[in-house]
């Protein structure tokens, strides 16, 4: 069993639920105007919430980005050989949110001090990354990074990569939503990763 899964049940037994399934997002945008932004945090699962709370923001779709392997399975990108990582694609309309949004609400989500994983999930299938699919969006990330790190709000380098974006593949039903469907799972992983006390501690509720 994955040690994802094995840390939420840890900390609570018997409490099992599943709400309906949607379908998963489309992967092109659904509107011509739309754009879409890959992003890396660490587990996907909590990724998707502080993006879809984005006024503007159309989709978040979980799944796998920064490897080689076509169509991989959950399987093979939690055992670290693909190259992958766990990432969400965020569609939005550019007419209500800006990229720079997106940026700031992911370098709140995430310890960008940590490169090989994030709080409870080592390994690079859990490494931070940013992938820029314009030259406009490469500079605004890069120098978002810069403005983070002269924030001195960490005392480590701000290490999370910009890199150019790779084929994205979406992950399995089960993993879409994943923080709706289970919020109670959700919510003891979360604290029980480590990540809801780091936030908290860095910028506050």
């Amino acid at each position: 069993m994955n040690k994802r899964y094995l840390l939420s049940l840890s900390l609570y037994v018997g409490l099992l639920f599943l709400l309906p399934a949607r379908q998963i997002h489309a992967q092109s945008p659904g509107d011509a105007d739309h754009k879409q932004s890959i992003i890396a945090g660490g587990c996907f699962w909590c990724m998707e919430g502080p993006f879809e709370k984005i006024p503007g923001v159309v989709s978040v779709v979980s799944g796998y980005a920064g490897g080689k392997e076509k169509n991989p399975t959950y399987k093979q990108v939690s055992s670290g050989r693909t190259g992958h990582t766990e990432a969400v694609l965020v569609e939005y309309d550019p007419e209500y949110v800006d990229y720079s949004t997106l940026l700031e609400t992911y370098w709140r989500s995430v310890d960008p001090t940590s490169i090989d994983g994030q709080f409870a999930d080592r390994g690079k299938q859990y490494r931070p990354e940013i992938f820029y699919s314009t030259e406009q969006e490469k500079v605004l990330a890069e120098q978002s990074k810069q403005a983070l790190a002269d924030s001195g709000k960490f005392d480590q380098p701000i290490v999370v990569p910009i890199t150019p974006a790779s084929d994205f593949y979406p992950a399995e039903e089960y993993h879409q939503d994943y923080y709706k469907k289970h919020p109670v799972r959700y919510k003891l992983y979360r604290i029980g990763s480590g990540r809801e006390a780091f936030l908290e501690k860095i910028w506050g509720k």
